[in-house]
């Protein structure tokens, strides 16, 4: 079974490398996700039964600052892939990595019906690719999830008022797989087990991290508390 993932050198893309070893995971030198025409012919040669598309521009404050290449990577990158599989190989299976950033942030625990309602640019390209992915014939399952990398904390400070359902990348690249061998459909919201600050999550990689609140931080809209819930499957242990 051939499988593809977008994004392979990312965050979340290096993990599937390791679940999916024998996977194509091409960089963004060899297939421009913002060029038809190499995406197409990328789809064509190789016929993937799976793809697995995480790439995407995840920055909230480069997503808000250059809203053309946010919007035709994740959005335009989203629907070249998805016309170029309905062209050759509409029998694939596509799954779509979103975010539950798509929510406003406000309520939390939001659940796979809950109505999504975007806070920045970032979230709402986000959601504008799902539109894209469901619109299709493709058979597709979305994949709304918050994630790090198991690293040091890219930076000096974390929110001790944001909060998420965390896991880490390595841990949604297992709910995918499992999910992909059900071949589950539709939307799906993966989600640790437990509300954490985003201070508590970068303590358990990097214990010397300093607190701070959201009336410190001046930048782009962010969401206060993005938890997730899930009407479909169970939630997951942040692996500790």
């Amino acid at each position: 079974m051939e499988i593809l993932v977008t994004g392979g050198t990312g965050r979340l893309g290096k993990e599937l490398a390791i679940v999916f070893p024998e996977s194509l995971r091409p960089s963004r030198q060899q297939v421009d996700l913002k060029v038809p025409l190499l995406v197409s012919e990328y789809i064509s040669e190789n016929k993937p039964d799976i793809v697995i598309h995480t790439a995407a521009r995840t920055s909230v404050p480069f997503c808000e600052e250059n809203r053309q290449e946010a919007y035709e990577t994740n959005v335009g990158g989203t629907e070249n892939l998805i016309n170029a599989c309905l062209k050759h190989d509409p029998n694939c299976y596509f799954v779509f990595v979103s975010t539950a950033c798509v929510f406003r942030g406000d309520a939390g625990n939001y659940v796979e019906t809950d109505l999504p309602y975007p806070k920045n640019y970032y979230a709402l390209t986000k959601l504008l690719a799902e539109s894209v992915v469901t619109h299709s014939t493709l058979k597709h399952l979305i994949v709304r999830t918050n994630f790090v990398a198991r690293e040091k904390w890219p930076y000096p400070r974390a929110f001790t008022d944001r909060f998420g359902t965390y896991l880490f990348a390595s841990d949604v690249a297992s709910a995918i797989a499992s999910m992909v061998k059900q071949e589950l459909t539709g939307v799906v919201h993966v989600c640790g087990d437990r509300k954490m600050s985003m201070f508590e999550l970068a303590k358990i990689t990097t214990p010397d991290i300093q607190p701070m609140t959201l009336s410190e931080y001046r930048g782009a809209p962010l969401t206060i508390d993005m938890t997730l819930g899930s009407k479909r499957i169970k939630p997951f242990k942040i692996s500790v």
